[in-house]
């Protein structure tokens, strides 16, 4: 045995001598911990996992037995994560790294894993949030004193997640036991859900992509990675808590000083008022006070009203988007087959081809074209200029001439060729569809008109915009005029040119008011 196995194995006896002799006066939960970690130390004294196969041969050979059901295998454990909080016992960082090892190796691809990884990452948070939302506040009140959670504590629980529930999720996906807890939490707390999913989004698409690109990198070095990994992750949970325990102090500072100073004859605190003070009024308040004004400046322009809300969904629409098309542009075979989906569909239309439908298709279809797409931005145009909202129209003007620029040249680049017998005209290549990436203005108009100017209920425009984004596309796909991959990144790539420029002007715009102001 090795010194550290005897450390362990020594440490262990004394952990399980100590959980028997005060067996009976030790909490359930008391009693559950020691057994745990004597056990623990148990296993690592046995040197049993000294014994353990080689990480890179481990996945290896996971690889080549699973094949492509390695997506599944990854997908299922993101999903657990959160969604069944299996984040409790194991880091889910290990398992999508290794997916990004094994897609390193070329045994699967590596955009279509982050797509998964992100996809379940989002549902197992969803119904952890839901899960929380279904047993709500009476499961904590009446299992929450078991771990110290009271009432009053619930109640600061439910503020705290009313102002910072979104950074929480962002930032916490980060960190394995706030992720674990963070969207349970947030459901029970009664946090809205329509709050609390951009912030999912942003988190989870962040973190499948960084994992799985460092997985994908280093997969020579798949166990050193992690270990590294492992020592990032703990770094940058200590350094959140660090600033929310700077934050925290200082909007508390006159408490703070103000126990000090009731205290301060006290011999435990008189030797720090001796040392401490000089420090303090020598070097600690003059760089408070010259960094103060301009953090105020950062955080009141990046941070204004519900910019943060917002700027995130925007963000997580965007990068949805914009993923997708990525994928797909990156998927397409030189060889021109089709991707997943796109026989297949084409097959349904033809079962359901009926003349009815054809011509309610073509009369559908004409939603997604330029022209129809162009007088529906010229006539918001004109409402929003009445209205002096110029940024809004600088946003669906700019978007609609982007998103023709970029179908246009994705089109000449891939030359991609569209599916035969087409039941109505069509020009140029295939990919992406220019009438399902056009379709989107419809939800960008949606968006400002009922988000900036009020006209009408949000619900029932914006339902109205989907439905004619959906149903362009499928008729597109119904007609025959496309394949499904191309709708998809049409889809994708409207969506994405949309959002981020409305991101970028609200983010503009907020600076510009704010400056006004100051």
């Amino acid at each position: 045995m090795s010194a550290r196995e005897i450390v362990a194995a020594v440490a262990a006896v004394l952990t399980a001598a100590y959980v028997v002799w005060r067996w009976r006066k030790l909490s359930f939960e008391r009693k559950a911990l020691g057994t745990v970690i004597a056990l623990a130390l148990a296993v690592y004294a046995s040197g049993v996992l000294s014994e353990l196969p080689d990480p890179k041969q481990l996945i290896g050979d996971i690889a080549e037995a699973l094949g492509p059901w390695t997506y599944a295998l990854v997908a299922v454990m993101a999903f657990l994560e959160t969604g069944a909080f299996v984040g409790l016992v194991a880091p889910g960082e290990t398992v999508v790294i290794a997916g990004g090892v094994i897609a390193g190796q070329g045994e699967i691809s590596l955009l279509p894993l982050i797509g998964l990884v992100w996809v379940c990452a989002v549902l197992g948070d969803t119904t952890s949030f839901y899960i929380g939302r279904r047993l709500g506040r009476n499961f904590l009140e009446k299992h929450g004193p078991r771990v110290k959670i009271t009432h009053e504590r619930l109640e600061q629980v439910e503020g705290y997640f009313d102002r910072h529930g979104g950074k929480t999720i962002l930032i916490g996906r980060f960190i394995g036991l706030v992720r674990a807890l963070a969207p349970f939490i947030a459901g029970s707390s009664g946090l809205a859900y329509r709050r609390f999913i951009p912030y999912s989004i942003v988190g989870c698409g962040l973190w499948a992509t960084i994992f799985c690109v460092i997985g994908y990198v280093f997969w020579r070095s798949f166990d050193r990675v992690a270990h590294l990994v492992g020592q990032a992750i703990f770094g940058f949970g200590v350094t959140v808590a660090v600033i929310v325990g700077i934050v925290v102090a200082y909007r508390r500072r006159r408490e703070i000083a103000a126990w000090f100073e009731a205290h301060r004859r006290h011999p435990l605190v008189r030797p720090l008022f001796a040392i401490g003070a000089p420090i303090y009024r020598g070097i600690v308040r003059p760089v408070i006070r010259f960094f103060t004004p301009y953090i105020r400046f950062v955080v009141d322009r990046l941070t204004p009203g519900e910019l943060g809300l917002e700027l995130t969904t925007l963000a997580a629409i965007g990068g949805v988007g914009l993923f997708v098309f990525v994928v797909y542009v990156s998927e397409l075979d030189p060889g021109l087959q089709p991707t997943p989906f796109d026989t297949d569909l084409l097959d349904l239309a033809d079962r359901l081809r009926m003349d009815m439908l054809v011509d309610a298709a073509k009369i559908v279809t004409h939603l997604g074209a330029f022209p129809t797409v162009l007088g529906l931005v010229a006539a918001a145009s004109i409402l929003l200029i009445a209205r002096r909202r110029y940024a809004e129209t600088l946003v669906l003007v700019v978007g609609l001439v982007l998103t023709n620029v970029a179908v246009t040249v994705t089109k000449e680049a891939l030359d991609r060729p569209r599916p035969t017998e087409s039941l109505v005209t069509t020009a140029g290549d295939a990919f992406p569809s220019g009438h399902a990436a056009y379709a989107m203005t419809w939800i960008a108009v949606a968006v400002i008109l009922t988000r900036r100017l009020r006209l009408v209920t949000t619900g029932t425009l914006l339902f109205i915009a989907l439905g004619i984004a959906a149903a362009v596309g499928a008729s597109r796909i119904y007609l025959r005029a496309h394949w499904w991959s191309d709708v998809a990144g049409g889809w994708g790539l409207g969506a994405a040119i949309f959002a981020l420029l409305g991101a970028i002007v609200l983010v503009v715009e907020h600076i510009r008011h704010n400056g006004e102001r100051s």
